[in-house]
């Protein structure tokens, strides 16, 4: 192929005028001579456009049509596209023959939804937990095929910014299965369901375990505390003598006693799966006791605990639930903040729901320890948590106690700065907007 397909070109048109001009001399008329020359060049050009275009519609790449000049250029580019996109598509197909085969070999069902949520792939593993057939269910809207409410709801709101929803089989209600949706790709997503059914049946038997040591350790505890209070005020020289003594095992009964206290109610929330009773609660008055007993609580330190509330701000809920929430995150502003310190309740409302805060002036939490927080028996630093007397489990009661309220916890907090712990409570739960 020449260097410049020009040159050719012109010396092709260049020998038509000549032609044409010598034509129209034997004719006498130059018009009539040089019109014949343009049909016949023309005539080339259609002759060749429709040798592309044949070769086009034959699809057959490799048969490409011989040509010189301008048309010999475009066929050989032409082929040089087909034949790297050729090239592509191979690959593609190999990184998608690889991404099935890979997906095909995992445990977890994987299933490809398209914009309509129409099926559009998935794997074997879909079949044993999802119940999908490849002939009749690629193509079908998934939630025609996976009929729980919950899943058509977390379908919906398209996978709650991440969070995994965990519901039955559709193929055996005995299985428990977690959903997780991705998005990907142009209005693609990703549905990836495992089996839990061992790990739900383990949590279950710790949930047990804790519940049964907790409840047959309360009875002893209860006599012990008991006796020791009765030993204590006897009066005698005895009690005198090992008065200390039963002070401090009077002190770590008490501690034992709330731990316990704290198990079994964590216990019920993690195992109670029926919605809280929606009780009108006065949660003006709530905090107002709240923050008497924390003052109370607060003795020699003497913090400054200041409440501001909406009067008529009232919550649909568990009263004694919510009670459990808030008064263990002020319990936490009063135990880590120190002598004199400043601790602010404020309880209000906007656009968003209702809103409850506790802002201290205390020691603050570093952020890599806030994500933690709400686990049960996470300290960030366990010599002081010791020292304030805390059980370790009052975030996480908080936290389960917020997800039956369909509420959720925000912590601010920097250290040397204080910190600011806000719940967030949906619209559906003030008393003015429900139905």
């Amino acid at each position: 192929m020449p260097a410049n397909p020009w040159t050719p070109e012109l010396w092709r048109l260049l020998w038509v005028l000549l032609g044409a001009t010598l034509l129209g001399a034997v004719l006498g008329s130059f018009w009539l001579g040089w019109g014949l020359g343009l049909a016949v060049y023309l005539g080339y050009h259609i002759w060749q456009l429709r040798r592309l275009v044949d070769w086009l519609r034959s699809g057959k790449t490799r048969n490409i049509p011989e040509a010189g000049g301008l048309w010999g250029e475009v066929f050989h580019y032409i082929y040089q596209r087909q034949r790297k996109h050729q090239q592509r598509k191979r690959q593609l197909e190999e990184i998608l023959d690889r991404f099935q085969q890979a997906t095909s070999a995992l445990p977890d069902a994987t299933v490809v939804i398209g914009p309509k949520d129409e099926i559009l792939w998935f794997n074997d593993a879909a079949a044993g937990l999802l119940g999908l057939h490849s002939a009749q269910d690629k193509g079908q809207p998934i939630d025609n095929l996976l009929r729980h409410p919950d899943f058509i709801t977390y379908l919906q709101q398209n996978g709650r910014n991440g969070e995994v929803l965990r519901i039955p089989s559709p193929v055996d209600d005995s299985l428990t299965i977690s959903i997780h949706l991705i998005n990907y790709g142009r209005d693609q997503r990703l549905l990836v369901a495992r089996d839990i059914s061992q790990q739900q049946r383990l949590d279950q038997m710790r949930r047990d375990f804790v519940a049964n040591v907790s409840h047959e350790l309360r009875t002893p505890l209860t006599v012990v505390s008991g006796f020791l209070e009765t030993l204590m005020d006897s009066g005698d020289d005895c009690a005198a003598r090992w008065q200390r003594s039963l002070t401090l095992m009077h002190q770590q009964a008490t501690r034992m006693q709330h731990l316990v206290a704290d198990l079994l109610m964590l216990s019920r929330l993690e195992t109670d799966r029926s919605s809280p009773p929606r009780e009108l609660v006065e949660v003006p008055a709530l905090l107002a006791a709240i923050r008497e007993d924390a003052q109370l609580l607060s003795g020699d330190k003497a913090h400054h605990i200041t409440l501001e509330a909406e009067p008529d701000l009232r919550l649909y809920g568990a009263e004694r639930e919510l009670y459990s929430a808030f008064s263990n995150i002020v319990g936490n502003a009063v135990r880590y903040t120190p002598a004199g310190g400043e601790i602010h309740l404020r309880w209000w409302s906007d656009s968003a729901g209702a809103h409850f805060s506790v802002s201290d002036s205390g020691i603050g939490i570093p952020a890599e320890h806030l994500p933690r927080l709400t686990e049960r028996f996470y300290r960030v630093d366990t010599g002081r948590s010791r020292e304030v007397g805390g059980t370790g489990l009052g975030l996480a009661i908080v936290k389960h106690v917020l997800t039956r309220h369909s509420a959720r916890l925000r912590i601010d907090s920097r250290p040397g700065k204080g910190s600011t712990f806000t719940i967030d409570f949906p619209p559906d739960r003030l008393a003015g907007s429900a139905t």
